[in-house]
């Protein structure tokens, strides 16, 4: 029984989270990677988000299959499953646009979790379905339009570009504020509403950090 948004099912299956309230109700420590080919086309985006304490707390609960007080790959790997078949109805929250054209991917070619110093961290790789050169506009955004997960990235660290061309950078735009009455707006929204507001999910979508690539 997955709920929406899940990044963790098992944490949102407890009773605790399922019935918190305040937007967002997860947090998320991000970097990417966006990975060419020897043509100079883009051919997959590589995620790592760390997820906060709170929630890891939540999603590693009963995970300990056989009770070592570690948690191996094989104890981690089918939740990791989850996550990603989970994330495949809400497009990874992964938008890349080459000018104006939205860029299709495909089903992870590998994902894991790793945990470490009491924090959940999900990899994982999406194969761009048709491999694309950025062109000298191209964008990408990783964002949950209805703000129920939070996302940061890791500064210094937001984005790598592996394997690209020589002319071909990266700059990123931090995420707009938002003036107090709209957050508080936000916080008051409860975990189980499916959808925020439109003048809400608009005000939210501000909150997106946005990556630009450019090659010359």
């Amino acid at each position: 029984m997955l709920r929406r948004r899940l990044l963790l099912a098992v944490a949102l299956l407890s009773a605790g989270m399922a019935t918190a309230s305040a937007h967002p109700h997860v947090f998320v420590d991000a970097r990417e990677e966006i990975v060419f080919d020897a043509t100079g086309k883009m051919t997959a985006i590589r995620h790592s988000w760390q997820f906060d304490e709170a929630f890891t707390a939540f999603a590693v609960q009963g995970l300990d299959a056989n009770g070592d007080g570690k948690l191996s790959d094989d104890e981690l790997q089918p939740l990791a499953k989850v996550n990603v078949d989970s994330l495949k109805e809400y497009r990874y929250f992964t938008n890349l646009k080459v000018g104006n054209k939205h860029v299709s991917v495909d089903f992870p070619s590998e994902y894991w979790l790793d945990f470490h110093g009491g924090r959940l961290t999900l990899f994982y790789t999406l194969p761009i379905r048709t491999p694309i050169a950025p062109g000298a506009h191209a964008t990408l955004e990783v964002f949950d339009p209805e703000y129920f997960v939070a996302f940061s990235f890791v500064k210094n660290h937001e984005i790598a570009l592996t394997g690209a061309p020589a002319g071909c950078k990266a700059s990123v735009r931090p995420p707009h504020e938002l003036d107090d009455a709209t957050m508080a707006q936000l916080a008051a929204i409860p975990a189980d509403q499916h959808d925020l507001p439109q003048e809400l999910a608009d005000a939210a979508s501000s909150l997106a950090t946005l990556i630009t690539i450019g090659c010359s």
